[in-house]
Order: C-alpha cells, then structure tokens, then sequence
C-alpha cells in the first residue's frame, strides 16, 4: 500500500497492521523500509490526533503498568531493552525508545504498538545529543585499562563499551551532559575533542571514587590558601602533600596522562554536587610546571567556575589570546608564587643567576624551580637553569 493520509477507520487499521508489520521486520535505520515505517508512523499519530477524543497513556505509562500487572522487576526487561542502566534510562524518560526496542516489547509484553510508538518521531528530531562514539579513543583506553573488554572489534560495540565505561557516571544518556559542558578550551584548534571528552570523564570517575571525605566549602580557596598551597613546594613530597591537603578541603586532584591528540596541562571542573576536581597531566615532568598548572587550576575554583556545566582545560604553552578569564588566571599566578612588588625588584630578575633565585626562593618560602621557570617563561629561553627546575622530580610520586 502506498502512505497516504489517513481518512477512514479503515485506513487506519490497514496503515496501522503495515505498520505492526514492517516493525518485526526491524529494518535498520536508512533503508527504504525503515522510512516507510517512519512516515507510516506519522500518518498513524496524526490520524489519532485528530479522530482519537481519549489520550493514549504514555509508552513509560505502558510499560510500568505492565511491569506491575504482571510483577515484574526493572531486570526482567533487560532482554527487551538491552541492559540494566538503559533500562533505568527508559524508565527515567533518559533514553527514546528505539525501534528495536519498540518491537521487542510490542512483542514480548504485548503492549500496543501505537502507544509505543507516539514518541518515536519526537525522540528522532529531539535527541539528547548526538555523538558518534566510534569517534573515541576507544583502542587507546582499552590500553589504559579504562576499559575492560575482549571484544577486538572496537568499533562495532563502541557505544557498549564507552557506556561500560561511563557506568559510573550514570552511563552513556546522563554522561552525554559532560559532552554539551561549556568548555573553555585554552588549546590548539586540532585538539581531538572525542579524546578531551574521554579524560575529562576519566577525572571525574576517579575523582568520584578517591574523594573527599569533606565537602568543599565555596570561597575556601582564599588568597592564604594558595599561599600554603604554593609553599608546600619547598617539601620533596610537596606534590603528595597537596594533594591530600586539597583533599581535606573537598578538592579532588586527579592523575591522569593525556591522551594522543590532546596537548593538555590540566583542567578543572565541578561535579554535579558542587566539589571542585582539577586533573593534571604531567604532560611535562617538572617541579615548576607541576606547581604552575595546580594554582592556575585552583585560581579558576576560585574565580570562574560558577556551575557543573563548565569545564576549563589548559595548555599552558599555548598563548591565553583575548580570554580574560585565562589571562586572570596567569597573573594572580605569577602573583601567589612571587609578588610583583618583589619580583622586579629582586637579583633573581635583574641578575638572573643561580645563587640569585636561591635567595628568593628562601626569602618566599617556595621551591627554587617555581623561580627559575618563571625566568624560563619571561624570557623564552627553556635552555636556563635545567639544574634547578626539577625536571622528572614530579610524575615519580605519583606512580
């Protein structure tokens, strides 16, 4: 039968057992069988529409009254809708139903079709998000460990597996709102998006699972405290020791190398709850950049993230340009480790000698590789004072 407009009652029913009919066949999306099912869907809701004078129920309304009819438990339609957390994500009205699951539950809880179907046109145009998780660095955190599989096919179940991995944040719908965040991007234009959205969840994970026994209290991050912050420097476990003092305040630091394609420093972000999380790199294994990234990562606590749906990842070589927030961020840095007042008044800036920033650092209670960075980055030169930077002194502590 060719879609027309439906007229008649008559219409209605044969449109509807075509529409029954091309639904156990389960086309796959793109095919001519699959649009046809598409507009006879259509045709179908907009005949209900206008003929129907009572309200079918919802298709969540259906199946939970189906669920309770029969006693059932949210497990028992796994086998209809695929997994335990997207059945949650049906349930929660988290995840459109698809046509796949459409027929298995008009099949296996005899639930009408039509009310399964209401919303599969809305759920077509209005999707959450659309992302094409074959695009992620699945491979390369299959090597990390991040993930867990013995499929070698990565690409055929790269939504299985990256939902797999996103599980503790919710699975693969909730964890789609890390993707629509606001990034503030201080990075190349090739930075592969897929792979800084994969770190960027991979810190939140961790971070859920390794703090804090304190919930963080906004404007703790004080002039005072990164003052502390900043002369921990000065122990040889100062990385470590920061580490656990951030984390007494409700302040996640998190770990974690970069992966291919993305030149990071570091980043921070909130969680849901509020607690800040700022993720490192190590990307460059030296004293000064370690204790550099980690308080322009707090300054941004401190003074731009306002709410979870923001996210600030840096690349700290890469020039901040006209951003005011990350160039904020650079000078009240500069200006925690060493004061301006000070600094242009000091051998360490006029002189520039070894014996010069190892006054200062004594004078400023901070490690001497902070002073002879800030020297490296004036002056462009990343040749100066290899012997005090400290360089491979820093990713050692935290293996």
């Amino acid at each position: 039968m060719e879609p027309k407009i439906i007229k008649t009652e008559i219409n209605y029913k044969q449109t509807l057992a075509e529409v029954e009919r091309l639904l156990a066949l389960d086309p796959e999306p793109g095919t001519p069988e699959a649009d046809r099912l598409d507009l006879l869907s259509m045709l179908v809701e907009n005949y209900e529409k206008e003929h129907f004078l009572f309200n079918l129920p919802s298709p969540i309304d259906a199946i939970n009254f189906r669920i309770e009819e029969q006693g059932l438990k949210q497990k028992d339609l796994i086998p209809y809708i695929g997994s335990k957390s997207k059945v949650s994500e049906v349930l929660s009205g988290k995840r459109p139903l698809t046509i796949q699951m459409i027929r298995a539950l008009h099949k296996g809880l005899d639930i009408p079709s039509e009310v399964l179907l209401q919303d599969i046109h809305k759920s077509k145009t209005n999707k959450i998000f659309e992302i094409d998780w074959k695009k992620f660095p699945i491979k390369e955190m299959v090597k990390r460990g991040w993930i867990v599989t013995k499929y070698r096919d990565f690409n055929t179940h790269a939504e299985e597996l990256m939902e797999q991995f996103l599980t503790p944040l919710g699975g693969v719908v909730p964890s789609v709102a890390i993707c629509r965040r606001t990034i503030h991007k201080r990075a190349k234009q090739e930075t592969d998006m897929n792979a800084l959205l994969a770190w960027t969840a991979r810190v939140m994970i961790r971070a859920n699972e390794e703090c804090c026994p304190s919930e963080f209290v906004p404007g703790t991050v004080t002039k005072d405290f990164l003052k502390e912050v900043a002369r921990l420097s000065l122990y040889d476990q100062g990385p470590l020791l920061a580490k656990e003092f951030l984390k007494k305040n409700g302040i996640a630091l998190i770990i974690e190398p970069h992966l291919p394609k993305t030149l990071l420093d570091g980043g921070s972000m909130l969680t849901d709850a509020g607690g800040p999380v700022i993720g490192l790199t190590i990307r460059h294994d030296r004293i000064d950049n370690f204790w550099y990234t980690l308080v322009h990562e707090l300054l941004h606590v401190a003074k731009h993230l306002k709410n979870a749906k923001e996210i600030f990842i840096d690349d700290l070589y890469y020039e901040s340009g006209e951003d005011p927030k990350e160039k904020e961020a650079d000078r009240l840095t500069k200006e925690t480790f060493i004061p301006r007042s000070i600094w242009i008044r000091s051998d360490a800036y006029l002189k520039r000698s070894p014996i010069a920033i190892i006054q200062l650092a004594k004078e400023l209670r901070i490690h001497p590789a902070i002073i002879a960075g800030r020297i490296r980055w004036d002056t462009g030169n990343y040749t100066l004072f290899n012997q005090l930077i400290g360089q491979g002194e820093v990713k050692k502590l935290f293996i």
